[in-house]
């Protein structure tokens, strides 16, 4: 019989040897609709007969090589085996048709301590058991993971992200990281996958911005599982986020006006400034990096010199690049505030509107440039342009989505939804 483990990444490797250290159990009074490992003690010949091969006194089992099971003679055969460790999850396994041997077909968890039970029956029909323990060698090579950003309170907008120390190439190598990171919202948000945006990187967003006031969970279930080769995972933090209330502001480069809306209702309309002609500020929609009451401005810093230079003293600084772009207080272009574009990329507004903003928006909520001449946000690596990118070009980025329709896989399913 086979079980299914939380990972069911195959591999193929040497047999591994283990040492017996098995005690011989067998039925009851007869009652054969009972699980064999249900049975009382017993001296089955057949559980007698069970070896496991491998290292012998206090040698720990080499995770990189198979588990085996077998049936010693012909006087009975194996019904089932159960292998599993302390973290509670199942190691997968293969029966032969005749049950003289089984054998796993998923790798060992690294560092961690196997029970295995095994279930016999005698040419008589006689049911035992067999248990064994055993411990396997801890990983030499580790992978990390960091979950960001850091635990508190974030707005909609605010993506997951889980780092790797290692980087992980392979597809198959992916698909380990991918199924053993979880992600969960209360309430429920519709979708959710996590994105590949490197060997060492990988996002995570709903559909959707996630729902106002939830409350986001994510985990690793990597800890002592194969990666790839030699390298396993290693235990991981949890992270907690909590989301606020949908907060948004859409700037209109065209009309030099922003709205902000808080959960679709619209609260304020400010009177702008973005980017001139040569310095338009980017499209599409940016997530609140920081906000920093005090910044020194300098043009050199971001490459603009000569005429076009400027070292200014900025108040009430709200960043969405890295690069340095940012929603901040800009009093000497109050005049063409609602009536031109004259900055080198930020919005800029007035010093009461900017303290404003600052009060009002916080880190993961949304801000959206729509009309300007300018290029579009970058989907990484200058900030979040993440929700820039097309729902079905994001499950792409999967490894676990991509190329199924959405909806149909369960990695769907398991991904997010509300805890209980």
């Amino acid at each position: 019989m086979n079980h299914t483990p939380r990972f069911r990444t195959v591999l193929s490797c040497a047999l591994l040897a283990m040492s017996l250290v098995a005690g011989a159990t067998a039925c009851g009074d007869g009652d054969s609709k009972r699980h064999p490992l249900s049975a009382k003690p017993s001296s089955s010949a057949a559980a007698g007969k069970i070896v496991f091969s491998g290292p012998t006194g206090k040698t720990k089992a080499d995770p990189n090589k198979p588990l085996e099971v077998t049936a010693r003679t012909g006087d009975g055969r194996i019904t089932d085996v159960t292998a599993i460790d302390t973290k509670g999850h199942y190691l997968a396994g293969e029966l032969a048709a005749d049950g003289t041997r089984w054998h796993s077909t998923a790798a060992l968890a690294a560092g961690t301590r196997y029970t295995v039970k095994v279930a016999t029956e005698s040419k008589k029909g006689a049911s035992g058991t067999r248990t064994l323990s055993f411990d396997t060698r801890p990983a030499k090579k580790k992978l990390e993971v960091e979950f960001g950003p850091e635990a508190g309170e974030y707005g909609v907008g605010q993506p997951l992200t889980a780092t790797l120390s290692e980087p992980v190439k392979s597809k198959a190598a992916r698909d380990v990281v991918e199924r053993a990171l979880t992600v969960r919202s209360t309430p429920s948000a519709e979708g959710g996958a996590w994105y590949w945006v490197d060997d060492t990187e990988l996002h995570y967003r709903p559909k959707e911005y996630w729902p106002a006031n939830s409350v986001i969970t994510a985990s690793s279930n990597l800890d002592g599982v194969r990666v790839s080769n030699k390298l396993y995972g290693a235990a991981t933090k949890p992270l907690k986020l909590e989301i606020g209330d949908r907060v948004e502001a859409i700037a209109d480069a065209s009309s030099h006006y922003m709205t902000v809306l808080v959960n679709g209702e619209e609260i304020n309309n400010i009177p702008i400034t973005t980017g001139k002609p040569g310095f338009s500020t980017r499209n599409g929609v940016k997530v609140v990096l920081g906000q920093e009451y005090y910044v020194q401005m300098r043009g050199t810093s971001v490459g603009i010199g000569g005429s076009e230079g400027y070292n200014l003293p900025v108040y009430y600084a709200t960043r969405v690049t890295w690069s340095g772009e940012y929603v901040h207080a800009a009093p000497w272009s109050v005049g063409s505030q609602g009536v031109a574009n004259v900055s080198h990329g930020c919005v800029g507004m007035s010093t009461a509107n900017a303290a404003w903003f600052f009060e009002t928006f916080r880190q993961g909520d949304l801000v959206e440039v729509i009309n300007s001449a300018g290029d579009y946000m970058e989907d990484f690596g200058n900030g979040f342009g993440d929700w820039n990118v097309d729902w079905d070009e994001w499950r792409e980025g999967s490894v676990l989505q991509a190329g199924t329709r959405e909806g149909s896989s369960p990695v769907d399913y398991a991904r997010l939804r509300p805890s209980i």
